[in-house]
């Protein structure tokens, strides 16, 4: 099921089933594949992002101007089938930074995970004949619930992709099963990375059923990864292979004219398949917020359990597929729970206004956190976040800034933030 990310191989393929198609078309004496094509509709997507990095104690700070493309094609249906097709460039035109923590390159500049990359992004088949059921084969997007445990990591230049087939069943009303069986998993680094690819078998389950007072979600993710030899042991797939069992439930309900929004997760975890440590590890959260008008605020926990154990045996609490940048802070200081765990207790405030002169939107965000150990009194640091975004017809436009002060943890420094972003989504 692994796509090979060579241009030259992806277009015979692309090539061959288009062929394919047609002559079943001509032999049945219709012309559906025409019809398809007739209804294709195109992609093209292009952000440019500025990163400026400031962080402790190296002694060169990271500018990076990167431009990210995106191009392709999704058919109409024949036999109830779609083809979806994109591209993806990433193109650094400032390159003071360090694209890459698994290559010893550019080691005195902080990381800038936004590495050149060139590559096929989704590659996709797409079928709806049986009753009430989505089958999706080949490269796809994943993005589960809140995103936590699975997700896209949609805010690196390069998105994190799935081969894999999944099913997804609406037959009962207001209940939705989700199974996807994986074999690899493209990651923000890039195919050229020594982690830019995870191998190995996936297997994510998800049940969700719609309440009157929210969505009550059960969720199991089986990760079974093959070991990468030329990367640091600390930061090796196999460390990552774990079975996860949990439940949500998230929902919202007005109060007079007021709007509550909440949210609450459970979760397991234990090592799996060759995975060389033994743990057992709990995650918990819970998300309260607040909506008058076009105000809105809210404040929530997250805490995620470790062993406790020194060195390489030591393990967090883990979500490798999951879309990381959203939780815990915008500096990205903590994609790897410590060995003590992680207690992350939060505040934001938003304000988001409508038909602004020009602009569709403008939405206004500030967000404290404040991290300690789950397992002991250590203080982790805090962080402030805040950012500005706008939309004009098919422009976004964002200014972000994120300022993490360090506490006890060596491995998480001092470290501040500055985004500037424009987007065109046709």
């Amino acid at each position: 099921m692994t796509i090979r990310t060579c241009p030259r191989v992806a277009a015979r393929f692309v090539l061959l089933g288009c062929l394919l198609a047609a002559g079943a078309a001509y032999a049945d004496g219709l012309d559906p594949v025409k019809g398809a094509f007739g209804e294709t509709k195109y992609i093209f997507d292009s952000r440019l992002r500025m990163e400026d990095v400031d962080q402790d104690p190296l002694p060169e700070d990271a500018s990076a101007l990167t431009l990210r493309l995106r191009l392709g094609f999704e058919t109409g249906k024949a036999w109830n089938t779609a083809l979806l097709v994109e591209g993806e460039a990433v193109i650094p035109l400032q390159d003071d930074y360090r694209p890459d923590p698994a290559v010893p390159e550019m080691i005195t500049f902080p990381v800038v995970a936004d590495d050149e990359t060139y590559e096929f992004n989704r590659f996709q088949l797409t079928n709806t004949s049986l009753p009430g059921t989505t089958l999706t084969l080949g490269r796809q997007r994943i993005l589960l619930d809140d995103q936590r445990f699975i997700g896209n990591s949609g805010w690196r230049q390069n998105e994190q992709t799935f081969d894999a087939l999944r099913m997804v069943n609406r037959t009962v009303t207001n209940l939705v099963l989700d199974a996807t069986y994986l074999n690899r998993v493209n990651r923000v680094n890039g195919p050229d990375s020594p982690q830019g690819v995870y191998k190995g078998d996936g297997l994510l389950l998800n049940a969700g059923y719609q309440t009157k007072i929210g969505k009550l979600t059960a969720f199991g993710y089986l990760l079974d990864f093959e070991p990468i030899t030329n990367i640091p042991a600390g930061i090796n797939p196999i460390r990552d292979s774990t079975s996860t069992y949990g439940l949500r439930f998230a929902g919202d309900k007005p109060v007079g004219k007021i709007k509550l929004a909440y949210a609450a997760s459970y979760a397991t975890q234990t090592d799996y398949g060759d995975n060389p440590l033994d743990f057992d590890l709990g995650y918990l959260s819970g998300d309260l917020t607040a909506t008058f008008r076009q105000f809105g605020f809210g404040v929530g926990t997250e805490i995620m359990e470790g062993t406790g154990l020194p060195g390489l045996a030591g393990k967090g609490f883990t979500t490798p597929l999951g879309t990381l940048h959203k939780f815990q802070g915008w500096a990205d200081k903590f994609l790897t729970t410590p060995p003590n765990g992680l207690e992350d207790l939060y505040a934001n405030a938003s304000v988001n206004l409508k038909g602004v002169g020009v602009l569709d939107t403008l939405a206004f965000i500030v967000s404290y956190h404040d991290y300690d150990a789950e397992r002991g009194p250590a203080d982790y640091g805090s962080e402030w976040n805040t950012s500005i975004a706008a939309k004009h017809k098919r422009f976004n436009v964002m200014l972000k800034y994120a300022d993490y002060q360090q506490g006890e943890l060596l491995s998480a420094r001092t470290t501040s933030k500055l985004w500037a972003q424009i987007e065109f989504v046709w």
